[in-house]
């Protein structure tokens, strides 16, 4: 069972809105008497089900899987509060309308701003239809470990001129409550490339330091970004980011200790609004 929101409501990853007339529309009626019992919203038993975020279209815009955090109504309005998960790719409302019979939506739902409940299990079908359809990397294997809400790893050379950087990075990271990682602080396979890969799987955020130009720093951002997750690139020199990189914000930082504690301030702002 999972919640379908498709709305031009929806400002951020983080909170949106749909007018009050538009709930559960395409639902049946035993799903609107559980779900609104005595004409109010059961919040809890809808913050419980995965929800499938849509705008209106059936070509490229941006379809993505979450769950909502707080639902409010205010005016003619439900204001939402909800997060995207990150463990899921970003998909398209073309890749839902592919399989929209199987998850019960009418072709008119594409093309109306409303909130419908469907009886049907929503990774399932995904994972059937889209996921399991796509091809794995050969080079390394993709972890089946959950992600871990507080880890932070921050990718850089291995070089000890990054030492300082890493240690103050870490200090304040964990001193607000996370846990940072480096891929040298442990060692698990017998490839380092797996243990890369096993940390960026499990992490919250992933932060690339692009200092020097360093190719495996350029590949391991690569995988963060491909796995969808939010990726907080920093440099000593600007003039070391990409071309294709240039275009996202990169947090520029000096390598003395000044530096290095306005860098890890910066870096825990960051992540405060992403994690």
């Amino acid at each position: 069972m999972f919640n379908l929101i498709v709305s031009g409501g929806l400002e951020n990853e983080r909170r949106g809105s749909i007018s009050a007339g538009r709930v559960f529309e395409y639902t049946n009626n035993e799903l609107v008497a559980h779900f609104k019992p005595d004409g109010r919203l059961a919040v809890a038993k809808l913050t419980a089900l995965p929800t499938l975020f849509m705008t209106e279209g059936t070509g490229d815009e941006n379809a993505n899987i979450g769950w909502l955090s707080a639902i409010e109504l205010r005016g003619g309005e439900y204001q939402l509060q909800y997060t995207y998960d990150s463990t899921i790719p970003c998909l398209t409302n073309g890749d839902i309308y592919t399989i929209a019979s199987e998850l019960q939506l009418d072709e008119w739902e594409f093309t109306r701003n409303h909130w419908a409940i469907k009886d049907i299990d929503l990774f399932q079908v995904l994972y059937r239809k889209l996921m399991g359809a796509r091809p794995l990397p050969s080079v390394f294997q993709l972890s089946r470990r959950p992600v871990k809400s507080k880890l932070i790893t921050l990718m850089m050379p291995f070089s000890a001129e990054f030492r300082e950087v890493y240690e103050t990075v870490k200090a304040a990271l964990e001193g607000a409550g996370y846990e940072c990682k480096c891929a040298d602080d442990f060692w698990f396979h017998s490839h380092i490339m797996q243990d890369i890969v096993e940390l960026i799987c499990t992490s919250q955020v992933v932060i690339c330091d692009l200092s020097g130009k360093n190719p495996n720093v350029f590949y391991e951002a690569g995988i963060a970004h491909t796995l969808g997750k939010e990726v907080i690139l920093i440099t000593q020199h600007m003039g070391d980011v990409p071309f294709d990189l240039r275009a996202l914000r990169c947090i520029h930082y000096l390598r003395n200790q000044e530096g290095c504690a306005k860098l890890a301030a910066d870096i825990l702002a960051r992540v405060k609004t992403v994690a």
